[in-house]
């Protein structure tokens, strides 16, 4: 056997200890960390009011409105809503809408407006519907509309024409759609526009 010098037996150990050291390497598999499953983040829902319908029924000098809506997620993000009517482009009466958040009560719900039509002329006419929240500070939020365009046909013509016609009264199913003081003037409104007419049928 060859004997080995001092160099040679200090170059096989750095040998064995760099291959032992790549072995090493090679076998080794670092654990890799379970990574937890992310849950699911569900997209937040935007609150909306989405005006489903607008419907019409044409009666002798009446006009019956019939309005739906939905809200968005649910009733229960909402207490008060606002809903002007437009006839024309013009406006012509607000509903004040007390959400009803009782058991029974559904997302959806529908008020129904009646217009005296007694003066207005046949032809097509715009309804336009718009509801939103209203703030203390006067802004609208969550803000919709939707319009419909009608043929109107009087059952008998009158000799004195106007533009727009008057809210009889509004129906609501699970809402409160105008409070008492909003129904004194409008009939004390009523009552003088129909002395007014009446007067001037006489003058004639």
């Amino acid at each position: 056997m060859v004997k080995l010098t001092k160099t040679q037996r200090l170059r096989e150990k750095m040998r064995a200890a760099a291959k032992q050291s790549k072995q090493k390497t090679l076998d080794f598999h670092p654990e890799t960390p379970r990574k937890e499953p992310v849950e699911a983040v569900e997209p937040e829902r935007i609150k909306q009011i989405v005006i489903t319908e607008i419907g019409t029924v044409t009666r002798e000098d009446e006009l019956d409105l019939k309005v739906g809506f939905r809200l968005l997620p649910s009733k229960a993000a909402f207490s008060k809503i606002t809903a002007e009517l437009y006839f024309d482009e013009q406006k012509l009466h607000k509903v004040c809408i007390s959400i009803s958040q009782g058991p029974l009560a559904r997302d959806d719900f529908e008020f129904y407006p009646v217009f005296d039509m007694t003066g207005i002329g046949a032809g097509l006419h715009v309804i336009r519907v718009e509801m939103f929240e209203l703030w203390s500070s006067g802004e609208k939020l969550t803000c919709t509309s939707k319009e419909a365009t009608i043929e109107y046909v009087p059952v008998r013509r009158e000799d004195r024409l106007i533009k727009i016609p008057i809210v009889k009264s509004v129906v609501g199913a699970g809402v409160v759609a105008v409070s008492d003081s909003e129904k004194d003037i409008y009939r004390e409104l009523e009552e003088s526009m129909k002395r007014e007419s009446a007067s001037k049928r006489d003058e004639w």
